[in-house]
């Protein structure tokens, strides 16, 4: 019997372990296995939340849907969501434990760790595969004591590893041997091989490396992934603009914040043909002004008070007063809803200082940080261009608002309106995070913002039209069957 568990680890962040892992998850459910992904510690701020109200990172809940199996707090026990450069938010098994510093968490990993193995022994039990994903690089010296991300949790669960990396950064050969060079001799045994990824061109050119990578490591290339074109799948934390727009009906965008969170909220905006969605960065060198847009939204933020202030120092606000002015409109999602009130209390100091912070004054509402984090799936109806849709979506935030005036709520969730519409119709915001992921909610949106749009594609099925793409991918340039072997090798070996 083959070993259970196969781990991916790369060279370095964006090597491509998430995709790899989610192709890996379709290939295998495809073959009939019963197929879960894991990821033992991430660090995101984007997550996802599981049907019993736990967080994961969005990552394993996209791998989750490639092996299509249901979300599970046991795919992503560790989960450290950065409120700082020195602090972070600590979620053990889907639910918020502490907010640490390093030096706090370092001494906290042995115990991280009989988390991690916990919700690995229960995978074991209940599916007949486990694609592991690692998180950065295995051979970081400064974090290799007590690691339970990378070579620690493979050490400690005995599993084999494939190591990948990206050839479109360069110096692919030079990771993938440098990689190696810088474990110890058990871990270096316990590489049964490697891939390359987002290759273009010509392969007889490369070749040559391949057989030398071997010759000099003993270990097998498994194989070389092309570069592929237009895949639109849900990233750990980068955020990119991934478009040329050449028919813009809907000009709109997001100012970047140093806590942004759950950027993935835009990710079916950005790929609609017809809406340019752009990010905006703020330069180091000078303020950045924003570009002219018919539609400016405020994403979600792990620092809500933080981000404000940002906002504020760049000159954002006045810039997003007169957006307003000039009658563009504004929408504010979860922490964005919560700038855009009279005032942020965060009297525990729960994502930093203890104190207050006035908002933006465009919404009457107050927001007070608790300990309690609502964490749910919901589906909801959307008020907005005058017409109701049905919508789904889900919630994570500390705060709780205080509505200070009627106004038309945004939505209705479980019979309880939600988040506010000004009375001038420029204004909306609420906590729900996914919403876009409708494609009836893309349309009132574009309406609300009087343009018509061709009929969107929900993100959903975009998603799965990229995993399927990944997995054919796979398939054909990945040497499945000397996967397989080496894993049969391994369970024989270690009987």
């Amino acid at each position: 019997m083959a070993a259970k568990t196969l781990m991916v680890q790369g060279t370095t962040s964006d090597a491509g372990k998430t995709t790899l892992v989610a192709a890996l998850c379709r290939v295998y459910a495809r073959q009939g296995l019963h197929v879960a992904p894991f990821k033992p510690q991430n660090m995101a701020l984007n997550s996802a939340v599981t049907p019993d109200g736990g967080e994961i990172g969005r990552a394993q809940a996209v791998q989750a849907h490639a092996a299509n199996v249901p979300l599970s707090v046991d795919f992503n026990p560790i989960l450290l969501k950065p409120q700082s450069d020195k602090n972070a938010q600590v979620i053990i098994h889907g639910q918020v434990f502490d907010n640490m510093n390093a030096d706090q968490y370092h001494d906290y990993k042995k115990i991280a760790f009989n988390a991690v193995m916990a919700s690995h022994a229960r995978l074991e039990k209940s599916f007949s595969r486990i694609v592991v994903e690692g998180a950065g690089s295995p051979a970081e010296i400064n974090l290799r004591e007590g690691d339970i991300a990378n070579m620690g949790f493979a050490e400690a669960a005995d599993c084999p590893v494939i190591i990948i990396a990206d050839i479109d950064k360069g110096g692919v050969f030079a990771h993938l041997v440098g990689t190696l060079a810088l474990l110890s001799e058990s871990e270096q045994q316990r590489v049964i091989g490697f891939v390359i990824n987002r290759f273009r061109g010509d392969i007889s050119l490369l070749e040559p490396g391949l057989t030398w990578l071997e010759n000099y490591t003993d270990k097998p290339v498994l194989g070389v992934l092309p570069y592929i074109h237009g895949l639109h799948i849900a990233a750990e934390d980068a955020v990119s603009n991934i478009q040329d727009i050449e028919n813009t009906k809907l000009k709109v965008i997001v100012p970047v914040t140093p806590r942004m969170s759950n950027h993935n909220d835009f990710d079916a905006l950005r790929i609609h043909p017809e809406i340019d969605l752009t990010f905006v960065y703020a330069s180091e060198i000078a303020k950045t002004p924003l570009p002219e847009a018919d539609l400016i939204i405020l994403a979600g933020s792990k620092n809500t008070r933080e981000d404000l202030a940002f906002i504020k120092n760049q000159g954002w606000d006045r810039q997003i007063n007169k957006h307003l002015r000039y009658g563009g409109k504004l929408f504010g999602i979860c922490g964005g809803f919560q700038m855009l009130g009279h005032k942020i209390n965060d009297p525990l100091g729960l994502e930093g200082k203890a104190g207050s912070s006035e908002g933006l004054g465009l919404l009457p509402i107050v927001t007070t940080l608790q300990r309690r984090k609502t964490l749910a799936n919901q589906q909801a109806i959307l008020h907005l261009a005058g017409e109701d849709k049905i919508i789904e979506g889900y919630e994570i935030h500390l705060g709780e608002t205080t509505y200070l005036t009627d106004l038309p709520a945004l939505m209705t969730i479980n019979d309880e309106p939600q988040g506010l519409i000004s009375d001038d119709q420029q204004i909306a915001g609420g906590y729900l995070h996914g919403i876009w992921d409708s494609k009836n909610a893309i349309e009132q949106l574009a309406s609300w913002c009087q343009v018509t749009i061709s009929e969107a594609t929900s993100l959903d099925e975009i998603q799965e039209h990229a995993i399927e793409r990944l997995a054919d991918t796979c398939e054909q340039y990945l040497a499945l069957d000397k996967i397989e072997t080496a894993l049969i090798h391994w369970r024989q070996h270690n009987e």
